[in-house]
């Protein structure tokens, strides 16, 4: 992965993405982006009567502070001997990182963040989603893939492969499947074509499908899940639950990798 996108806010979680794409860049070379962004409307009311104003001195601070954020990730990664760059803008986190995503290899946000599951479906570029405190290790030890045979999931491993290229283990991961979706040894033989060895499984469920797979990569010990991302409707996992809102919401680890 060259081309690094960072979603770089002033929250704790920072820290782990800085650290998961200096990790990247070094492995393979790459460049890294970083979104400083302040989003103005934020700090724009409406009035009663339909007017506007605009609390500015609390959007001068916040530009302020951004600026000085910006100024200290410069340091870092200029220390670190990488290339990069920094990109502001004023647009709300989702549209400004699926305008800057469109030339990237990955963006990198934090369940912290609170735009992962929004992103991923705005842009067409794999969204690392790590956990608040921890960063990614690279290379990653231990991998699981949760394959349905869907479109989603197929995206996800095809954005997955320059982070398994140099993993010690890699597991296919399946707990049912979906009607005219590709068998989990179709990506099995995929991964191979690539030089990638993996192991496919088949889980027998235990409660809901996201428990059993949490299950599975919490016992091999994964550092990181591959995973298509809303394969049902939006509305649907938010009324009834699903996957990705699990994986986002209620299970801190391991790191995602999610693509739509």
């Amino acid at each position: 992965m060259r081309s690094i996108l960072v979603y770089a806010d002033r929250s704790p979680a920072m820290s782990a993405r800085l650290e998961t794409a200096l990790a990247l860049a070094r492995a393979g070379d790459g460049h890294i982006t970083l979104l400083v962004d302040t989003p103005i409307t934020r700090y724009i009311s409406m009035d009663p009567m339909g007017g506007s104003y605009v609390a500015s001195d609390a959007m001068k601070q916040a530009l302020a502070d951004d600026d000085g954020q910006a100024a200290r990730l410069r340091a870092q990664i200029r220390e670190a001997g990488l290339s990069y760059d920094v990109i502001r803008s004023e647009d709300e986190p989702v549209e400004a990182l699926a305008v800057a995503s469109r030339l990237a290899d990955v963006v990198i946000v934090s369940r912290a963040s609170a735009v992962a599951g929004e992103v991923v479906l705005a842009t067409r570029t794999p969204v690392l989603v790590l956990a608040n405190d921890r960063a990614l290790p690279v290379p990653v030890a231990r991998a699981c893939v949760a394959w349905d045979g869907g479109n989603e999931a197929a995206a996800a491993l095809r954005g997955s492969i320059p982070l398994l290229a140099r993993c010690a283990s890699v597991h296919v991961l399946s707990v049912g499947g979906k009607p005219g979706g590709y068998p989990a040894e179709d990506a099995v033989r995929y991964l191979a074509r690539h030089s990638i060895h993996a192991e496919p499984r088949q889980l027998a469920r235990k409660g809901s499908t996201e428990e059993t797979l949490a299950a599975a990569v919490l016992k091999i010990g994964g550092d990181l899940l591959i995973m298509g991302a809303y394969g049902h409707s939006r509305m649907r996992e938010f009324l009834f639950g699903g996957v990705t809102r699990y994986f986002l919401e209620d299970c801190p680890r391991p790191a995602l990798l999610m693509a739509h």
